[in-house]
């Protein structure tokens, strides 16, 4: 039903002793953030619960997130792909921001300070976004998954205005679900990751943090994309007889395949391969065929290190470690270069500041030292693994005879 107090939907529905009061908002709607006001105002609610992930809920709340980060960790730690797409996605945010003149995730701050206001407990009931985007992309065809980083890479680098299809999507109420739109239309796998496993998911947080609490009335605030299936799991009491049980289904990340681990072993073994039969021709061939394996592969590491804008130190690093690392799959020229990117030009407090508003634009990637040690790492990699296979071919082209 729609509350005549509010342009935003509202549907109450009952489980056991607690009743939950579901409020749909829209994420460039300042109306949204007035209504979670008032509701929270007059409401006399138990606690309020957000479409928000401890992740989320700091960088919404704590101006200082980004620089308590330890970038060296995050790239030892293979998270740097998270971080990249976590920005790609705050970029989106902030053209929505500077288009409809409403900070994104405005109506959750409401819901936090007005609950603060009330002495009353704020639950965070969203699944972890990195975990959200690790499910998106392992179900996703190898297809969809080039769609899905082509359309984060254009939400960085578009500078148009927000389309009225996706205003109106945005009316709707899931920011992940209209920055991956097309492609979520598409395909029923991505949109089950996006839109329905969440709505599981809060369905059996809400449930959980109910338990033993004595909460009579929860407010709960989300986008109203999930106003429907959420009431529906509630109603159903899908995941709420062991909310644990499901919780951790589907946190559950899917196995990776066997294969994507193999191949660059494989890949090593036949360049090891060529190696050896050069060497057993004569060790004037032989030593071309590591000549050129050098020269071809650190170049190109190099080469997109230089276009990341790295430190020259940085540069020779890649030059160096490319053509080894790629022999060994344990370790990649990607992290030695963004490793002594950040040694070398270790993030000032001030990047971190400014982080949030520098990656909505091309230009603000290079001058940000956080953002740019990203694209140092990035590109290290995929100039190295570009040389690879150039040089790789190059080998048997020389042992062909070419």
């Amino acid at each position: 039903m729609t509350s005549p107090l509010h342009q935003e939907p509202i549907l109450t529905v009952r489980r056991g002793e607690v009743e939950f009061t579901l409020l749909g908002t829209a994420h460039v709607s300042r109306a949204s953030a007035e209504a979670v006001t008032r509701e929270l105002d007059q409401g006399h609610y138990d606690a309020v619960a957000v479409e928000l992930c401890p992740h989320r809920h700091a960088a919404l709340t704590s101006p200082d997130v980004w620089g308590e980060a330890d970038l060296f960790r995050l790239i030892r730690e293979g998270k740097a792909g998270m971080l990249a797409a976590s920005l790609a996605l705050g970029a989106y945010q902030q053209r929505l921001a500077e288009q409809f003149g409403i900070e994104p995730g405005a109506e959750m701050r409401a819901a936090i300070e007005r609950a603060l206001a009330h002495r009353i407990p704020v639950l965070l009931v969203d699944r972890d976004i990195g975990i959200t985007l690790k499910r998106t992309y392992a179900n996703a065809s190898r297809g969809q998954r080039l769609a899905l980083l082509g359309g984060l890479l254009g939400s960085v680098l578009s500078r148009e205005k927000v389309t009225e299809e996706e205003v109106e999507r945005l009316k709707e109420g899931d920011i992940l679900e209209t920055a991956f739109a097309e492609f979520a239309e598409r395909a029923t796998t991505l949109q089950r990751t996006l839109i329905d496993e969440r709505d599981r998911f809060m369905a059996a947080r809400l449930c959980q943090e109910s338990e033993g609490t004595g909460y009579k009335r929860v407010l709960v605030v989300v986008g109203a994309g999930h106003l429907k299936g959420l009431a529906d799991y509630l109603s159903r009491g899908e995941g709420c007889e062991e909310p644990q049980a499901t919780l951790t289904e589907l946190e559950r990340l899917p196995p990776r395949a066997r294969w994507p681990r193999l191949l660059p072993w494989l890949v090593v073994a036949v360049i090891l391969s060529g190696f050896a039969i050069g060497f057993s021709r004569s060790p004037e061939l032989g030593g071309l065929l590591v000549w050129e394996w050098i020269l071809i592969n650190g170049t190109l590491s190099a080469l997109g290190t230089l276009i990341a804008g790295a430190h020259p130190l940085t540069i020779l690093a890649a030059f160096i470690a490319a053509p080894w690392t790629s022999l060994n799959p344990m370790v990649g020229a990607s992290m030695v270069a963004g490793a002594v990117e950040v040694w070398l030009r270790k993030p000032r407090v001030a990047d971190f500041g400014t982080l949030r508003s520098d990656v909505t634009s091309l230009r603000g990637w290079w001058r940000n030292r956080v953002s740019r040690t990203l694209l140092v790492f990035f590109l290290a990699g995929f100039g190295s693994s570009v040389g690879t296979y150039l040089a790789g071919f190059r080998i048997y082209d020389h042992l062909l005879g070419g």
